[in-house]
C-alpha cells in the first residue's frame, strides 16, 4: 500500500520537475527568510549564485588566476 502510493507520487513529481523543484525552492527560500532574515537569506543566494557560475567556468577550462586578476589586479606587479 505505502509502496503504491510512493510509486504514485514519485511519478506525478516525475511528470511535474519544473513546479515541483519550483515550489521546493520557493518552500526553502520562505523558511529561510523566517528563520534567519531577508538580508541574510539574500547573503546566502548570492553567494551559491557565484559559487554557481564560478563552478559552470572550471568546465570551461577558465584558469582561476585569470579571473582573480580581472577582478583584483596586482597593481605594479608583471
Amino acid at each position: 500500500m505505502i509502496k503504491q502510493i510512493l510509486r504514485e507520487l514519485l511519478e506525478i513529481i516525475n511528470n511535474n520537475r519544473g513546479k515541483f523543484f519550483g515550489a521546493l525552492a520557493g518552500f526553502l527560500v520562505a523558511v529561510s527568510i523566517l528563520i534567519i532574515g531577508f538580508f541574510k537569506t539574500l547573503f546566502i543566494f548570492l553567494c551559491t549564485c557565484i559559487g554557481y557560475i564560478l563552478g559552470s567556468k572550471s568546465y570551461k577550462k577558465i584558469d582561476f588566476r585569470e579571473i582573480l586578476e580581472k577582478i583584483l589586479p596586482l597593481g605594479g606587479r608583471s
